[in-house]
C-alpha cells in the first residue's frame, strides 16, 4: 500500500472503499490487526511519544483523519486521495459486522456512553451483534482484556483518546483474540447523540474544528494542535528546500 510520511509518521494513501476492503480482509484472516485513524494531534503527539510513533508506523492501516493531514499532504506535493475518518469507519464497520455476523465490542468513553452508542448502532443495523461494552474508566487492564477475549469479538473499537487507545490495542491484541482493533476517540459521544457532528458542508471544507470548538470550548487544547501541526510541517518543508 502506498503511503506518505508527515514529520516521520506514516499515512496511507487510501480511499474509503479500499479501507473497508482492507477491514474485511483483516477480519477474514483471523489474525490481529490494528488500524490507526491519524489526525493532526496524533502526528504532533507522536513527535515526542516514540512508542506511539512506532505503533502508527507499524500499524496495518493508517488513515488520514483530519483536514490538517489532507492540507499537509498537498504541501509535500503528494496529496492524499480522501479523508477517511474514524467516525465514518466505525459506522461502516458496524454495517459490515451486521451483514457478515462479526461480533463487535465497544470500549471506552464515560460511563453509559458506550452502551448508548451500541444501542444506536443496533438501531441502524438490527442484525449487529454487540459482544460487549465497557467504559474507559478502569484500573485493572487485565480484567478488561479478559472480558474482550471472552466475548468472542472480532472488531474492537476503543474510545480512550490518543495515545492511550492505540497503546491499549497494540499491547493487548494477541491476548484479546480480535481481528481488528481501532482507536476511535470521541466517536461514541457522537453516536450516542451527546455530541453533535459538524454539518456535511463543514466537513467537506475542513471546518470540523470550528464546530468542535464552538460546541465545546474545552476542546481548545486539541484544536490548538492543528495550527501547531501545520507550522511544524511548514518548517519541515522549508528545511527541505
Amino acid at each position: 500500500m502506498d503511503s506518505i510520511s508527515l514529520l516521520g509518521i506514516r499515512i496511507d494513501k487510501i480511499t474509503f472503499p479500499t479501507a473497508m476492503e482492507a477491514v474485511k480482509d483483516f477480519i477474514e484472516s483471523g489474525t490481529p490487526h490494528i488500524i490507526v485513524t491519524a489526525d493532526a494531534s496524533a502526528v504532533v503527539i507522536a513527535q515526542e511519544d516514540k512508542v506511539l510513533a512506532e505503533i502508527i508506523n507499524s500499524a496495518d492501516l493508517v488513515t488520514p483523519d483530519s483536514s490538517g493531514i489532507m492540507i499537509a499532504s498537498k504541501w509535500y506535493g503528494s496529496p492524499l486521495p480522501q479523508k477517511v475518518s474514524g467516525v465514518d469507519l466505525a459506522v461502516e464497520m458496524a454495517d459490515l459486522a451486521a451483514r457478515e455476523g462479526y461480533p463487535m465490542f465497544l470500549l471506552g468513553a464515560a460511563p453509559g456512553v458506550a452502551e448508548e452508542a451500541a444501542r444506536e448502532l443496533v438501531r441502524r443495523y438490527p442484525p449487529l451483534k454487540i459482544a460487549g461494552v465497557r467504559d474507559g474508566f478502569f484500573t485493572d487492564e487485565s480484567e478488561v482484556v479478559q472480558a474482550v477475549a471472552a466475548s468472542g469479538a472480532k472488531i474492537l473499537l476503543v474510545a480512550m483518546g490518543i495515545p492511550r487507545q492505540e497503546k491499549f490495542i497494540a499491547g493487548n491484541m494477541e491476548r484479546m483474540g480480535i481481528s481488528v482493533g481501532m482507536g476511535v476517540g470521541g466517536t461514541f459521544d457522537v453516536l450516542s447523540g451527546r455530541v453533535t457532528r459538524a454539518p456535511q458542508w463543514m466537513r467537506r471544507h475542513g471546518l470540523e474544528w470550528v464546530h468542535r470548538l464552538a460546541s465545546n470550548p474545552k476542546k481548545i487544547t486539541k484544536v490548538a494542535t492543528l495550527p501547531r501541526f501545520l507550522w511544524m510541517v511548514l518548517v519541515d518543508r522549508l528545511r527541505r528546500i
